[in-house]
């Protein structure tokens, strides 16, 4: 569908740094912002693109500063990257162009530890520290990981979610997005723990990133979730690379933005890239992971 009027608003956000993170062999500084600085160019304004984590456990993302300091100045645009400890936050403090940090905060104990090191009890005073050195220099978004089911057995269910970003939003987060680690969650879970938390919270600063077989249908079915339950930040990925080493389904990843964007058009919003960019976008994501896996 060709919009004849301004589309409606919405949030999408390119994760080439969850596309990456996963890959065996290390992508180049260069490669990778010449690749971010493409995205950059075909309209893209909301970027994951890096990780301050240590480069034992992520060794892709060992350049996070220099990635950054190659693009140029953000001017309106996001540039986000994922930190875990406060260490990662005293790097991304000084990191050139940075505009955000995202904090993965499980609803699973089990896989808080695994992820983080750190137990739910532990991590809520992380997060009122991040949120006090971060507050006027950068944004601070948490990722509710696991948050639509998880594959240990730990105790999950719609109210937790509630619980989880109502705390945060006590502790003055107001960027929450809600992940589908595991990728199994269906579009009737998917609407009905957004819907809960668009009730409670309000739309604004609600977001999902999920994760999907490619099966276009699949995905567009996801995304008309999302839409129908009142969200409108919508993360993927070119391609569908990166996503969910948890799912045990070697399938499943990102929403693929080149399935996604064109839906959101025929949805009546404007995400802001060049579809016309789209597919050799993509095959570009595609080469960069079948190049360094």
């Amino acid at each position: 569908m060709e919009l004849g009027f301004p589309g409606l608003p919405i949030r999408y956000v390119e994760c080439p740094r969850d596309a990456w993170q996963g890959l065996g062999r290390f992508i180049p500084t260069e490669t990778k912002a010449a690749f971010l600085k493409e995205l950059l160019a075909a309209g893209f304004r909301h970027l994951d693109l890096a990780s301050f984590v240590s480069p034992k456990r992520v060794p892709q993302m060992r350049d996070a500063e220099s990635v950054l300091a190659a693009l140029p100045p953000p001017q309106g645009r996001t540039y986000l990257a994922i930190v875990a400890n406060e260490k990662g936050v005293r790097r991304a403090l000084t990191a050139r162009n940075l505009t955000a940090i995202g904090y993965p905060f499980s609803i699973s104990e089990t896989f808080q530890k695994k992820n983080t090191g750190r137990t739910i009890k532990e991590s809520w005073p992380l997060v009122e520290r991040m949120r006090a050195v971060t507050r006027g220099r950068l944004d601070l978004v948490v990722y509710l990981s696991m948050g639509f089911g998880n594959p240990y057995g730990d105790p999950w269910d719609e109210e937790a979610v509630v619980v989880f970003a109502a705390r945060l939003r006590d502790l003055g987060v107001r960027e929450i997005a809600v992940a589908d680690t595991y990728g199994v969650a269906g579009p009737e879970r998917i609407h009905r723990v957004l819907a809960r938390l668009v009730d409670a919270f309000g739309a604004e600063g609600i977001g999902a990133h999920l994760h999907s077989r490619p099966d276009p249908a699949e995905v567009r079915a996801k995304v008309d979730a999302v839409l129908d339950a009142g969200v409108r930040w919508i993360e993927g990925a070119l391609g569908g690379v990166g996503g969910c080493p948890f799912a045990g389904d070697a399938l499943v990843g990102n929403l693929p933005t080149e399935v996604v964007l064109p839906h959101l058009v025929d949805r009546g919003y404007d995400p802001g890239p060049d579809l016309g960019r789209l597919a050799e976008l993509a095959e570009r994501a595609l080469w960069l992971k079948a190049r360094y896996a």
